[in-house]
């Protein structure tokens, strides 16, 4: 976990404007999601970008094609965590995740998720909702430091996080319907 560094947004606007040259068709849009991409938020040193492609199954051999050259290799994460009493099938989650570990630039988590899904909307939604309440970015970041200081793993914190996450959500899904919120 890292203090928030101020640079971190603009430099995850220019890595998502290059990631959306460079992947343009499939890639619909890219954004700059997670930590990293929350003014005063701390945060693992890693940036989260998302990029939201019109069918995820279709655009797997353009991604594929077009990642290793930009130093980004394939996971097996097929799926989202799926929060707590949401609606539907489990599949409706599903991702791809590329990661970006030691080559030229920063750190990079590359989420690859159907434009219109869920996965895509709660990246987003979390986001949006932390920057339009700033007041709330430092009593989120102090949980996040003290889970890492508490469990081992990125796995273990994940999984302990995550039920928090969803309550964030709910508490920024009344905040959507109240402002009209929506994926752009």
């Amino acid at each position: 976990m890292a203090r928030n560094n101020p640079d971190w947004e603009s430099a995850g606007k220019a890595l998502a404007a290059g990631l959306l040259d460079a992947l343009t068709p499939p890639a619909l849009r890219v954004e700059h999601i997670g930590g990293t991409s929350i003014p005063g938020m701390d945060a693992k040193p890693i940036f989260d970008l998302q990029v939201s492609v019109p069918d995820l199954d279709a655009a797997e051999a353009a991604l594929a094609a077009a990642l290793p050259p930009l130093g980004f290799a394939d996971t097996t994460y097929f799926h989202d965590h799926v929060p707590a009493g949401s609606a539907g099938p489990p599949e409706m989650w599903r991702k791809r995740l590329w990661m970006r570990r030691g080559h030229t630039g920063p750190d990079v988590n590359l989420h690859i998720r159907q434009a219109g899904g869920p996965g895509e909307r709660f990246a987003l939604l979390f986001r949006d909702w932390f920057r339009a309440h700033p007041a709330a970015v430092p009593a989120y970041a102090a949980f996040k430091r003290a889970l890492a200081e508490a469990v081992t793993g990125n796995a273990a914190y994940t999984e302990t996080k995550n039920p928090v996450v969803d309550l964030v959500v709910a508490t920024a899904e009344d905040w959507a319907a109240r402002t009209g919120w929506k994926v752009t």
